[in-house]
């Protein structure tokens, strides 16, 4: 369920892509068909690929995975689901509301949820939903950082929870003017992403979930996906410097066991690193480095030319530009 979930947020915007008769458009076709047939037995409870629906907490956090990739696809991995489908995630989702998460980026797993419910039309739990966007407006810090909870945690929860799924709800809440600010700050938040980038492509490791690797990506994919970056990043740097990552990430030859599976580790097979929560399923969450791929072979992102990145540009002697810390006077409370 986790693995299931994490590589479906990652990948929906591609599989949502118009079959253009390319060879790459048969592939995703095909690979489209199995993921609505994976989607349907998940929640078969007579099918053997029957998901893990029952269990502790960490339950709600792989469901919120499989809520956004709804939303990140929806009119092509929900609307063509068979009806007794639909009826069964949406009977499953509602079950998972007498679980209930910590204040910090887990509460954003709960709002996922009753964001898709909303969306499908069903009444949403407002506690799960309004008091839990107001909770992470809350905790918002300054400079496009969120702590996640009371305490600020030096880690990269902004990028792989916080700023991608507060500002996904918003939007399908329709809180128009609080979207907008959030934005801002995951603008901002990508800014400092992308000067963390070296000149030969590597970020830095600390924090936890060091495995997710890619998943390091996730505000610049969703921004450059979204058309969204700030008027200081080119969609030429961002490929340029995303790609550079990806191939430094995934270079190792050890980053996949014999079957295929992602091993745990950053950049091949490193378990001392992964915590006592993570699993070969929790990798997956690297998919959402990939959402540009749900972008037209015409979009900037794909035709623009090529430029450095901005460490780069620093390290060659050319010129770049002064970093300029955001502007927060003017951050919203949720107008509910």
């Amino acid at each position: 369920m986790e693995a299931f979930g994490r590589l479906m947020m990652g990948i929906a915007p591609w599989l949502s892509l118009p079959n253009d008769r390319s060879l790459e458009s048969i592939q995703r076709e095909e690979l489209l068909i199995m993921a609505l047939k994976s989607y349907e037995n998940a929640v078969d409870s007579l099918n053997p690929d029957y998901l893990l629906w029952k269990g502790e907490s960490q339950i709600l956090v792989d469901a919120a995975f499989i809520a956004s990739s709804f939303l990140r696809g929806f009119d092509y991995l929900w609307e063509p689901l068979p009806d007794k489908t639909k009826k069964e995630y949406i009977k499953h989702f509602i079950e998972l509301r007498k679980i209930k998460p910590g204040k910090n980026n887990w509460l954003l797993f709960a709002s996922t949820i009753e964001s898709f419910l909303m969306k499908v039309g069903e009444d949403p739990d407002n506690g799960r939903l309004y008091d839990n966007l107001k909770t992470i407006n809350d905790m918002y810090i300054g400079d496009g950082l969120y702590s996640d909870g009371a305490k600020f945690h030096f880690d990269y929860y902004n990028i792989f929870v916080i700023h991608p799924m507060y500002v996904e709800c918003l939007d399908v809440c329709s809180l128009n003017e609080d979207y907008k600010i959030a934005i801002k700050r995951m603008q901002r938040y990508g800014e400092l992403i992308e000067r963390f980038i070296s000149p030969n492509g590597h970020l830095p490791i600390f924090g936890r979930s060091i495995v997710y690797r890619t998943a390091i990506l996730q505000p610049l994919a969703y921004l450059s996906y979204k058309n969204l970056l700030p008027e200081s990043l080119s969609y030429g740097q961002i490929r340029s410097s995303m790609t550079a990552v990806i191939n430094g990430i995934f270079s190792s030859k050890d980053n996949f066991n014999e079957k295929g599976f992602l091993k745990i580790g950053f950049c091949g097979s490193q378990r001392d690193v992964g915590e006592y929560y993570i699993n070969t399923g929790s990798c997956y969450l690297a998919s959402t480095a990939f959402l540009p791929l749900g972008l037209g072979e015409d979009h900037p992102f794909w035709s623009d030319k090529s430029e450095y990145w901005t460490q780069l540009k620093a390290y060659n002697g050319d010129s770049f530009p002064i970093d300029k810390a955001f502007d927060s006077e003017n951050q919203l409370i949720l107008k509910l």
